[in-house]
């Protein structure tokens, strides 16, 4: 058992994740500022934005639990490789389309549906795989680092995703996008090792009885169900990334790469909070922590909701960014802390869900309140809303309020 101190990344296996998680988040961060410029910049329609996330919401809403329950029967490494090809193919597939102008919007939307086919298989296999890399005591550590170094390429792809959408357009991106995945996935197969694999669980019940399994795990830790569903509202209700293109074309006045930039900007404060996490990792007062970073993260969206100058509406974003990064931190700890490794695939696929459910349909939120509204009073409205949720979660999970220790969260023993 390696002494506390030891660094995390001393395991060549947890190196070799992220570096081809790197590749494929890089990949994914590209796509998506792309995507959505390329859709907002042909229609012009706030809606059409909405759709853009509804296309990638629908099939994770609909795959997410059967694939958490494959994830937890087979071999998790193999699944994440398949996965991220498919997703190399949809990159494939938006460069060809991307020739076809306003008549192509369609399309797009259709290979979105396929992508996130794909990421609700990728996204509850990466999550379940990094406990089998690193021992447990390291975990916290590892999730801290991986969260940090991932900002990185959530700064660098959307910057550069604007700077090559500028230079050569949405076709030449594509074949970046597609090159990244192509990588990620050579990079899995070859060079990451599984040390701390359990064998995979008996296939026991219909696959009904092991979701109901699943959801009763859930239910039954209030910690791992007030982490889970704080996120989903607090980020469905308060997010700004889906009307990030409206506010660069039409209230900030700064293009695709000052789009690029503010799609950074929230990566520019998470790499910020992660490094320091990553350095000074803490254990004390997560609950209140947590509940803190939440509150500061809807205060950071309305000061952006209401900022007309480049310079505020970024540092407003990054400080969301650190907070969501402390935020981050902490619900990662406490879910794979609070559960064994029997029941991390359809664990981390209902949080998945979540966390898809706060992203993707809350870009379809946001665009429509956009279209019925306005982006401005959108963006506010849904501040506020986050602020809201703070207050009521924090009175509706008091276990969650008061957890002390990551140690707290203790597995429970499941069948």
């Amino acid at each position: 058992m390696p002494a506390p101190h030891v660094s995390v990344f001393r395991h060549p296996g947890f190196t070799a994740f992220l570096v081809c998680r790197l590749a494929a988040v890089f990949a994914g961060q590209i796509q998506a500022v792309v995507v959505a410029w390329q859709v907002y910049d042909l229609t012009r329609q706030p809606l059409a934005l909405a759709y853009v996330g509804l296309a990638q919401f629908i099939p994770m809403l609909l795959l997410l639990l059967p694939a958490g329950d494959l994830i937890d029967r087979f071999s998790r490494k193999p699944i994440l490789a398949i996965s991220w090809g498919v997703s190399a193919s949809c990159s494939l597939a938006l460069w060809w389309l991307a020739g076809h102008g306003h008549a192509g919007v369609a399309g797009i939307n259709a290979v979105l549906v396929v992508f996130g086919c794909a990421r609700a298989f990728s996204g509850p296999a990466l999550q379940s795989l990094l406990p089998q890399i690193v021992p447990r005591e390291q975990l916290a550590q590892a999730i801290a680092a991986n969260s940090m170094l991932l900002r990185v390429a959530s700064i660098g792809g959307p910057f550069l995703g604007g700077l090559l959408y500028g230079f050569g357009g949405a076709g030449l991106t594509y074949l970046v996008c597609l090159i990244c995945f192509a990588l990620g996935t050579a990079l899995l197969i070859g060079a990451v090792p599984v040390r701390f694999a359990a064998p995979p669980s008996p296939a026991g019940g219909t696959i009904w009885q092991r979701f109901g399994a699943g959801i009763h795990f859930i239910r039954s830790r209030p910690i791992i169900l007030g982490t889970i569903s704080l996120d989903l509202f607090a980020v469905l209700l308060g997010g700004v990334v889906a009307l990030l293109p409206i506010y660069a074309h039409e209230v900030l006045h700064a293009g695709p790469e000052g789009l690029g930039a503010l799609r950074s900007a929230m990566a520019v404060g998470e790499v910020t909070a992660g490094f320091y996490l990553s350095l000074r990792p803490f254990n004390r007062h997560v609950g209140k922590t947590m509940f803190a970073a939440v509150a500061v993260f809807g205060v950071a969206n309305l000061v952006f909701a209401l900022s007309t100058a480049f310079w505020l509406s970024f540092g407003a974003l990054a400080i969301a960014g650190a907070a969501d990064m402390v935020s981050v931190y902490i619900r990662g700890a406490l879910v794979q802390f609070s559960t064994p490794d029997e029941m991390r695939g359809r664990v981390n696929a209902v949080n998945m869900l979540f966390i898809g459910s706060s992203n993707e349909l809350g870009e379809f939120r946001a665009g429509s309140a956009a279209a019925a509204l306005g982006a401005v009073p959108a963006a506010v409205t849904g501040a506020i809303c986050t602020l809201g949720v703070v207050a009521g979660w924090a009175a509706l999970f008091k276990p969650l309020r008061t957890v002390d220790r990551f140690e707290e969260a203790t597995p429970a023993v499941t069948r």
